[in-house]
């Protein structure tokens, strides 16, 4: 007898539920089996809005599977002073909205030590965690790195405005960063066009100009500074200035990466070199702050749920990243050894729309 298309469709799916059920009860036996009973979660660097999701989605991945959580304060400086306590899924309950992370981030010098780091690996013996979950930028992964060695299992999640880990496309906290910043451009243009000057804007970005690139580029930006690319300041900045305003342009923005200079500085020599009315806007810890966006708040989610499920298959020491739209895994030396660059011919299209 042939089955029409709905009985089809039902079968199907009747075992695509029972492939889904039989995936949840390997993993629950896998985690019996390979004893692990209790993890540990940390942010530490910077904030990036995100954070808290991915607390939530590790704690309540965990305490699906049947694990404890332990809720590790300060970063690293939390653990090696042994300072946690016990997370359940209702702990974690209305963060998924909130900026910053609610475990709080801290640096530690103590860590950084051969000493320090001995008693962060200690800690962990002393309360009992099978594997730590780190959350934070590049920074943060070096500390898991190093705690891998140590002989503590870890696994980290990208999470950092930055967006400066070159394993990963994506960072959690980097979309919410960049709408941030557009809209506080966006406002400084208005001024600007109304008093013809020149604003010279500084974003975050030390030793990485992706988030200076990205919110160059989606502001119409007539000039954007990044530490990638050394810019000649007469060239590069005074003559687009210049040419920008014989083809009639009255007003100017200037994209500033904090780790190529002070904007107030830029600001000063563009006024003194042109002529041209020239303020400073420094953006500062605000890119850090707000509501995580919906792509942050969903990859947040996403990736602590991987990330246990990866650990429960057997996969540890890992960095779980977004690569070509899907989240996977890599081990974490691997990750922590690759460099990433933002192309010339990015660059190139930047200088392109810029015209």
């Amino acid at each position: 007898m042939s089955l029409n298309k709905k009985e089809v469709c039902q079968i199907e799916e009747s075992a695509a539920e029972d492939l889904e059920a039989k995936r949840l009860k390997d993993l629950h036996e896998l985690a019996q089996e390979k004893k692990i009973r209790r993890v540990g979660v940390l942010t530490s660097g910077g904030d990036a809005p995100g954070m808290n999701g991915l607390i939530r989605s590790v704690t309540r991945a965990s305490t699906y599977y049947g694990l404890e959580v332990m809720g590790i304060r300060r970063g690293y400086h939390g653990l090696w002073k042994g300072d946690m306590s016990l997370l359940t899924a209702r702990d974690v309950s209305d963060t998924l909205q909130r900026g910053g992370t609610f475990l709080m981030t801290a640096r530690s010098e103590t860590f950084t030590t051969e000493e320090g780091l001995k008693r962060a690996a200690a800690m962990a013996d002393v309360f009992n965690l099978d594997a730590i979950f780190c959350l934070g930028g590049d920074g943060t992964w070096r500390g898991a790195q190093t705690l891998t060695d140590a002989g503590v299992c870890t696994m980290a999640l990208p999470a950092t405005i930055d967006n400066d880990i070159a394993a990963s496309d994506y960072c959690i906290g980097y979309d919410t960063a960049m709408n941030t910043a557009i809209e506080c451009v966006d406002k400084l243009r208005d001024t600007a066009s109304s008093h013809e000057r020149c604003s010279v804007v500084e974003v975050m970005g030390r030793h990485n100009g992706y988030l200076a690139m990205t919110v160059g580029i989606a502001t119409g930006a007539e000039i954007i500074l990044i530490p990638e690319h050394p810019a000649d300041f007469m060239d590069d900045v005074v003559s687009k200035i210049l040419s920008a305003r014989n083809r009639g342009k009255r007003h100017y923005i200037v994209i500033d990466a904090e780790g190529v200079g002070d904007a107030a500085e830029i600001a000063r020599h563009i006024e003194e070199t042109t002529g041209i009315e020239s303020r400073a806007s420094t953006l500062g810890y605000v890119q850090r702050g707000g509501n995580p966006s919906l792509r942050d708040r969903y990859l947040a989610s996403m990736m602590g749920v991987y990330a246990v499920e990866a650990l429960l298959s057997g996969r540890k020491n890992r960095a779980i990243i977004l690569r070509g739209g899907e989240i996977c895994d890599i081990d974490i030396h691997e990750a922590n050894a690759s460099k990433k660059s933002i192309s010339e011919s990015i660059y190139k299209k930047a200088e392109i729309l810029a015209f």
